[in-house]
């Protein structure tokens, strides 16, 4: 819950944050430049991933027709990443110290399975929403699919802050609607006509598949980092390995009512496969990997910017491998979103810093010199709590 801390000069009461969980909260009072080279790593290795996926999508459809399961695709992913999960569970294992609690006893797996069971919710979205991926690329190009899933970044921010409590500046908001604004301008004449979808129009089949696009994946996101960080001291493969198991089985659920609606035969789980598809699934499993660091280290909004990012890579390999043009729209799109990204994280940057200096003289309205000294007290119990939880630097960039 929301606290207090009032300060010893003015007695003006300075908001903290809500906590996630002890272990968490000391993780975050320590930003190193490790922290920072690891926020480096994740969004590079992200646009990289992120930019791919709506690509190989593309690719892996036959005269604008998929001719596998999506599902089949989504399961075997699971199915890479459990099998990821488990051969790092066994690295970390084999380099516990003396001491440490070990990770692949049966009542550690057990407690944690208990503990973690929260995991249970993002799996199953994901598994909708990795199915919405495919039937989205039936209505647009890799491009637009990209752009629109950036839409989920204003949904995310809704429910960070009604599930987390997380707190958001007014610059920020500004920089969310100016996103939005970007999307807009890039979709401007983008739907296909003289196609249809559950018997309705093109676009009212489309647009309902995309308010499932933007809502789905956003509670999973935001679920998923919720989950993760509440138990910060479970080993995050551990964490992993429960997470691909609850999908692993969704999606085997998926497989098994397709069976039963379309019979027997479209249970096999490797037909109408190709090289693209193989491609797919090792692209699909590194991106939800790499996404497991972003939400238990990095935070959910940092995940969906980076992914934004990826739109530039989409855009500019859709143009030059299927002819896709680059409309004015896109150029314009892209701009505007590249200037909301910079505003919404410069602000964040020095919002990370205790902001007890703009509320404080909203509230109280006292003089200068005395919020100066208020912000002053404040940043040194900062210092002071960084001193005690120590450095980070000689610490490696990820778990092993």
């Amino acid at each position: 819950m929301n606290g207090e801390v009032e300060c010893s000069v003015c007695h003006a009461k300075v908001p903290v944050p809500a906590a996630v969980s002890k272990a968490y909260d000391s993780h975050r009072s320590t930003v190193s430049s490790r922290q920072r080279a690891l926020n480096v790593l994740l969004v590079s290795g992200d646009c990289v991933l992120a930019g791919l996926q709506p690509i190989l999508v593309y690719m892996s459809k036959v005269d604008g027709k998929f001719k596998f399961s999506p599902i089949s695709v989504n399961f075997l992913t699971e199915i890479t990443k459990i099998i990821f999960a488990i051969i790092m569970l066994s690295i970390q294992a084999r380099r516990l110290k003396v001491g440490d609690k070990p990770l692949l006893t049966v009542s550690t797996f057990m407690q944690a399975a208990r503990n973690n069971v929260l995991l249970a919710v993002p799996a199953f979205l994901y598994a909708i929403n990795n199915y919405l991926k495919f039937i989205m690329q039936l209505y647009f190009n890799p491009a637009s699919v990209k752009m629109l899933s950036n839409l989920k970044v204003l949904v995310i921010a809704v429910l960070l802050k009604i599930i987390m409590r997380r707190r958001f500046s007014t610059i920020q908001w500004e920089a969310l609607a100016l996103l939005l604004i970007g999307i807009s301008v890039n979709q401007l004449k983008s739907l296909p006509e003289g196609s249809s979808a559950l018997g309705l129009p093109v676009a009212a089949g489309a647009y309902i598949y995309t308010l499932f696009f933007v809502t789905v994946p956003a509670l999973a996101s935001v679920y998923n980092e919720k989950a993760l960080k509440s138990q910060f001291d479970t080993s995050i493969y551990l964490q992993n390995l429960f997470l691909y198991g609850y999908g692993a089985i969704f999606n085997f659920l998926g497989l098994v009512i397709t069976a039963i609606i379309q019979g027997p035969s479209s249970f096999n789980i490797l037909e109408g496969h190709s090289k693209a598809t193989m491609f797919l699934i090792c692209n699909n499993a590194a991106q939800g990997i790499l996404s497991s660091f972003f939400f238990k280290y990095a935070d959910t909004i940092l995940k969906k910017y980076s992914s934004t990012i990826a739109t530039i890579f989409t855009g500019v390999a859709s143009a030059v491998l299927f002819g896709h043009t680059l409309t004015i729209n896109f150029v314009l799109g892209i701009s505007i979103v590249i200037i909301s990204m910079h505003q919404y994280l410069s602000n964040q940057i020095k919002d990370e810093v205790p902001s007890s200096k703009v509320e404080m003289a909203q509230v109280h309205d006292h003089s200068r010199v005395t919020e100066s000294i208020c912000v002053n007290v404040t940043d040194s119990v900062a210092n002071e709590a960084k001193h005690r939880h120590g450095s980070d630097e000689r610490q490696p960039l990820l778990p092993v």
